[in-house]
């Protein structure tokens, strides 16, 4: 039933900054999206934690796309009455922030962290974090993100850091975390440890540097190694050759001279040493290469440190100590060449590691740190993978993941800062052994020596991170939130962080939980400009998103985003595409403006519904009986939502943009609001209020279900609309974010009125062309007629006979008996024919005499070209194959015109 009530007035332009940030905050304020503690046995749970951005960061367009897939699952499942919770919060990113407040230190004190001390750094970084964390927090609330603002978490506060110590001890107590020296990647410039995953891989063309090693007693033999790192010969301790290989047997259990050093290493016999590569040679340096590492450890080799944890050469690399790495590189090459024992140089192309933070290149030095065993944890995560309860959208990710599970290292987990979780570790200066603890000891577990100090190294924050869907609901206490949200129903992110986070999520969760931490994981792709080209600053093609959603409102950049977002692919954003968006946007906005205007008009006012229904409900009668219109839009409305509901069970969010386009632009807007306005006035016109009033109540229905469909896209401009719209009440929900999403309904379908209605749709768009072909005015009416083959044809035509008229321009009758002259357009069922006036055929007459004469004059040319022996001959090919596809067209149409005028009677 609808009542109604006074109008709202609607704005004549459409600006989205006037109102976007309101609904912003009325969500928030409203706690609209606050998820109760407790599960509901009536409701489905929805749940998913956010991606946790850098506390130093700023919104950028990967962001955007990520919250908006998010924030249209999230929305779609409120509305469809699941309990959903979606939780923001932030990570601490430990080199990124302790890197941030060190160069302003830098720049604003001229001082460094060690000028400060570590407590008073780690305060300054505190109020950093105060200052400036909750930027981008605010832009996420800004741009609608509905997250549980409650909710909001930390990787460093209280309760996650209890969190992430529990999960040390515990791996600690298990074998599974463990201390030693071992080869890991050193950044010189953050100088700390990187894991291998935050080592990037730069293809870099190098040389190959060919050194000769005099055999000691021989003189005149010598071993020729190849290297890219010549300044690291300084520390070798041995040469290797393979014990198959017979061009050097004579040389086993001998040594070798090491150049510059003049210390004696020895030949020793290993596999590390390809007898098909180069010389089958190879130089043995233990401290600064991981493989000569191992190979160091299988003979008992002692470590040459000969790079400093600076990148510069220490006291060990004797004459070359405190150069630079490379400056260290060119002094050694030259005194090589000097002494005769450089035999070539060969360019080499390189894969050099560098720092993924700063990019700086990676040192491999031997250094103390903690490791977590991954080969256990990585088993049962596999598992979960392979057995379906996770599962990978699109699903080729499967794959990836399972090649890198398969592979996995030991993974180290310390890291040299002072920003982030300290390692919960108690070294006692009397024993030396370390204490693991969940609380601050007083004394060393093994002697109960009082003199401990704690491990001065931080974890990796990606530690803290692969915590994050069970220690943001509470863990290690069972709280009633864990357990109604975990497992997570799903995650979104990049597959840049497909092994940083979401591998290492999966395997600490079924560790620590024994279950998995999520059911789906939806990997989305880049943003690229409109050349497909990967957006980077240095390219300068960068989009600002807090740019670009003041210029055209954030519901259009959200929009544009999702139409390109189809599963597997990066999705490409231009400025014509964020236009195009706006102008859908402002469609919807006249579209609004025009039924509260047909509101005003009936004179009965705004819409109040008994309550906002999911399912789609047959459409009321009007006149006596439903138009063939509104079985046609209901029947079209009923399709669309069942589609959308499907597209976005399946993460298509490109068809979920694309339908509510193609519905409410194309169906909605250009047809079905043109035959409502004439209905309406019609019904007027003839004093029947009633009748208007339940056209336009059939109106309201579908565009009210059709803002409902389009909120979790669009959410600013639906809310906007929706509240205009619909008045309040009891058993009106008090924003749209949270009434039903509709539902399809069988009592609406309607093939034959879609069928009908489509039949209809041809006869006016070939009258409309046939005004178009014949030029004639715009405002112009003209007469004409349908003559139908079919009894289909003659009802539709017969039933929307008034619409053909509206919408064609003119009057046209059904089947006529006598039929004037004039220009026609025919299909299977039904011919349209325009009837003229005698200047108007005389116009026409003229303008077609004149093509024929055009067609006759290049015909002719054409003609005569191809029939010329001499350029026939001398022609490519291809020239005369076009010229006699043309001929045919011009031939073609040649005839059509002829018999065009021929109709109109010479």
């Amino acid at each position: 039933m609808i009542n109604w009530v006074f109008p709202m007035q609607l704005e004549k332009v459409y600006e989205p900054q006037r109102f976007e940030p309101h609904w912003a905050q009325f969500w928030i304020d409203r706690g609209l999206f606050h998820a109760p503690e407790s599960g509901d046995p009536d409701r489905d749970v929805f749940s998913l934690v956010i991606p946790p951005p850098n506390v130093t960061g700023s919104l950028h367009i990967g962001h955007m796309l990520e919250h908006t897939e998010i924030d249209v699952t999230t929305r779609w499942h409120r509305m469809k009455g699941d309990q959903t919770l979606w939780l923001p919060g932030t990570d601490h990113a430990g080199i990124a922030t302790q890197m941030v407040v060190e160069r302003n230190l830098r720049q604003t004190e001229n001082i460094t962290r060690h000028d400060l001390g570590r407590e008073e750094f780690e305060r300054r970084v505190w109020q950093w974090r105060e200052q400036y964390g909750s930027t981008i927090l605010n832009q996420m609330k800004r741009i609608g993100d509905s997250c549980d603002w409650s909710r909001n978490r930390f990787t460093l506060d209280e309760g996650l850091s209890r969190a992430v110590r529990e999960t040390f001890v515990r791996l600690y107590e298990k074998g599974l975390i463990y201390r030693g020296e071992y080869m890991v990647n050193w950044c010189p410039s953050c100088h700390t440890a990187l894991s291998d995953l935050e080592v990037v891989h730069d293809d870099t063309d190098g040389n190959l540097w060919h050194i000769k090693y005099p055999v000691s007693g021989l003189d005149g033999r010598f071993l020729t190694v190849a290297t890219t790192r010549p300044e690291t010969m300084l520390g070798d301790t041995a040469v290797a050759i393979n014990p198959s290989d017979e061009r050097y047997s004579d040389l086993h259990g001998r040594t070798v001279t090491l150049p510059l050093m003049n210390r004696e290493i020895p030949i020793i016999l290993d596999e590390l040493a390809d007898p098909e590569f180069g010389t089958g040679v190879v130089k043995v340096t233990p401290a600064h290469d991981p493989n000569d590492f191992e190979a160091g450890k299988r003979h008992n080799l002692p470590h040459v440190v000969v790079i400093g944890l600076n990148a510069e050469m220490t006291d060990a690399a004797g004459a070359y100590a405190g150069l630079d790495r490379y400056e260290a590189r060119k002094r050694v090459l030259a005194d090589l060449d000097a002494q005769g024992l450089l035999e070539k140089t060969a360019p080499h192309k390189l894969s050099v590691g560098k720092c993924q933070r700063c990019k700086a290149v990676v040192e491999p030095l031997v250094s103390k740190q903690w490791f977590c065993r991954m080969k256990p944890l990585a088993e049962p995560a596999i598992k979960a993978v392979e057995d379906g309860r996770i599962k990978f959208v699109p699903e080729n990710w499967t794959k990836t993941y399972n090649e890198w599970m398969y592979n996995i290292r030991d993974w180290c987990v310390s890291r040299q800062l002072w920003w982030g979780h300290r390692i919960p570790a108690w070294h006692c200066e009397t024993c030396g052994e370390a204490t693991v603890a969940r609380q601050d000891p007083e004394e060393c577990s093994h002697c109960h020596s009082k003199q401990i100090r704690q491990d001065p190294d931080v974890l990796d924050t990606w530690f803290s991170s692969g915590l994050w869907p069970f220690s943001t609901l509470g863990w290690p206490d069972q709280t009633p939130e864990l357990k109604t949200y975990y497992p997570t129903t799903l995650l979104i992110t990049g597959f840049d962080i497909l092994f940083f986070w979401v591998a290492r999520m999966i395997m600490l969760g079924m560790e620590m939980m024994g279950d998995v931490p999520f059911r789906t994981v939806y990997i989305h792709g880049l943003v690229r400009d409109a050349e497909r080209q990967k957006m980077s600053k240095t390219k300068g093609n960068t989009i600002d998103p807090l740019i670009v959603t003041e210029q055209y409102g954030t519901d259009a950049v959200r929009f544009s985003l999702l139409r390109g977002a189809a599963p597997g692919t990066d999705i490409v954003l231009s400025e014509e595409r964020m236009v195009s968006s706006r102008a859908f946007a402002n469609k919807i906005w006249n579209a609004a403006r025009f039924i509260f205007m047909q509101m005003e008009k009936v004179g009965v006012e705004q819409l109040v519904l008994e309550e906002v229904p999911a399912e789609i409900a047959p459409p009321a009668q009007a006149g006596g009986e439903v138009a063939l219109e509104d079985r046609w839009i209901f029947h079209r409305l009923n399709d669309i939502t069942a589609r959308i509901n499907a597209a976005q069970d399946n993460y298509r969010y490109h068809e979920v943009a694309d339908l509510i386009w193609g519905f409410l632009w194309d169906e909605f807007c250009d047809w079905y609001v043109e035959i409502k306005k004439l209905r309406i006035n019609t019904s007027l016109d003839s004093g029947d209020t009633e009748a208007a009033q339940a056209h336009l109540g059939n109106m309201l229905r579908v565009f009210e279900t059709a803002l409902r469909l389009l909120h979790p896209v669009m959410p600013f401009l639906t809310e906007e609309l929706w509240q205009r719209l619909v008045k309040p009440s009891p058993a009106i929900p008090e924003s749209i974010c949270v009434a039903a999403f509709p539902q399809a309904g069988a009592a609406v379908e309607n093939e034959q009125a879609a069928s009908d209605f489509a039949l209809l749709q041809e006869m006016i768009t070939r009258a409309r062309g046939l005004r178009a072909d014949n030029k004639i005015d715009p405002n112009a009416k003209v007469e004409g007629y349908v003559e139908t083959s079919t009894v289909r044809a003659a009802a539709v035509a017969g039933e929307g006979n008034a619409i053909l008229n509206a919408l064609a321009g003119g009057t046209f009758t059904v089947n006529p008996k006598t039929k004037a002259a004039g220009s026609s357009s025919a299909s299977v069922e039904f011919a349209v024919t325009l009837t003229l006036s005698g200047t108007q055929v005389e116009a026409i007459r003229q303008r077609v005499a004149k093509r024929i004469g055009e067609l006759e004059k290049v015909i002719g040319s054409s003609t005569k070209q191809l029939a010329s022996e001499a350029f026939v001959s001398k022609a490519p090919a291809h020239v005369i194959d076009g010229i006699r596809e043309k001929l045919a067209n011009y031939e073609a149409e040649l005839a059509q015109q002829r018999g065009a005028l021929a109709e109109l009677g010479e």
